[in-house]
């Protein structure tokens, strides 16, 4: 589970693979129809797409000619648990600190 969440991390730490899923947050598009929403080249957006894909981030399915790349929100859930469960997010501790208290 830690090399998937530290895939994740890696994918998301990058302001157009961000952006490549917030487009497809909003419908499923073929690489071709990413690549024409940036000024980079076309192997650039590929090795993107590819990064996402190995942090399960997005799916690919083939459609006659064409890849077609779907947000997996799934991941992003359960990253978004582990890291709640991990730093106690919503949880009582009782480690509450008073203004001015340093660690």
């Amino acid at each position: 589970m830690e090399q998937a969440i530290t895939r994740t991390l890696h994918a998301l730490s990058d302001p157009t693979r961000r952006a490549i899923l917030q487009m497809l947050n909003e419908r499923d598009m073929t690489a071709g129809e990413i690549a024409a929403r940036f000024a980079i080249s076309a192997p650039s957006v590929s090795h993107h797409l590819s990064v996402l894909k190995a942090a399960d981030l997005v799916t690919a399915e083939r459609h006659g000619q064409y890849l077609v790349y779907r947000l997996n929100a799934t991941v992003l859930q359960e990253v978004l648990s582990v890291l709640l469960d991990l730093f106690k997010v919503g949880v009582d501790t009782g480690n509450h600190r008073k203004e001015g208290d340093h660690a």
